[in-house]
């Protein structure tokens, strides 16, 4: 007996990441976050009302979306780039640049770069982009590598130029292990974009930063709550739309 519409849609993994996400946006809730104080023995106090909270999460998500795309170009192009004859060589020094940059905490880059860049989203993207283009590149780069010969070989023997066996056989074999990397960067994207309330963006680590300045735990939670919601909203999404291409092709 085929199983169902709905039995397969609970069966995908989108649907518990997505669950979890809002079951998290749920806890960012006023009403929630101000329970959950109380519960850990916090007085009540005030909380951030829910029309400015789904600004923020608006504004996060244009943040860490368009820092993501940076990583994702950036991250595929230069492990495309790598795994080229023409490049080979050069794949050592671009990997040890990549995890040079990632090995400089958000904080500090944001930090570094605000006599430069200014405040707002500027510095906050440049942290975005350092902090997650190594696992991308690593992972384009380890999912081509890692394509058996044989398929190349094919395709070279029935008059495939080097590009129609990249875009024909490569990519589509090494799809899985970059969908898998690509899911990474996003949530690293949503995570770091947090940071950007110290660079004065509006993102939802703002009312974490407020929360810390002035001792209240509510706002605190709702923040740290809402990102952990949009990062499971955004992974769900991801694999929901990369679902087929996260099984090899022949």
């Amino acid at each position: 007996m085929r199983p169902s519409a709905l039995s397969r849609l609970f069966r995908h993994p989108a649907t518990g990441i997505g669950l979890s996400g809002l079951v998290l946006a749920a806890l960012s809730h006023p009403l929630a976050a101000t329970w959950i104080a109380s519960a850990l023995g916090e007085p009540a106090r005030r909380s951030l009302d829910g029309t400015r909270l789904l600004a923020l999460a608006v504004q996060h998500a244009i943040l860490a979306g368009t820092g993501f795309a940076f990583v994702a170009s950036l991250g595929l192009g230069l492990g495309i780039l790598v795994t080229r004859p023409v490049a080979a060589p050069w794949r050592g020094l671009v990997d040890a640049v990549a995890a040079g940059a990632q090995a400089v905490p958000p904080v500090v880059m944001v930090a570094l770069s605000l006599p430069i860049l200014g405040f707002g989203g500027p510095p906050t993207l440049l942290a975005l982009v350092a902090y997650g283009i190594m696992p991308v590149l690593r992972g384009t780069a380890g999912g081509i590598a890692g394509v058996a010969p044989e398929p190349r070989e094919a395709g070279t023997a029935i008059g495939l130029t080097p590009r129609q066996v990249l875009t024909r056989i490569e990519l589509p074999l090494a799809a899985p292990a970059i969908v898998e990397t690509l899911r990474t960067a996003l949530v690293l994207a949503i995570a770091t974009a947090a940071v950007g309330a110290l660079a004065g963006a509006p993102t939802l680590g703002s009312p974490i930063v407020a929360g810390l300045q002035n001792q209240n735990l509510v706002p605190m939670l709702q923040g740290a709550a809402a990102t952990a919601a949009l990062a499971f909203l955004a992974d769900a999404a991801l694999l929901a739309v990369t679902g087929p291409w996260r099984v090899n092709r022949p």
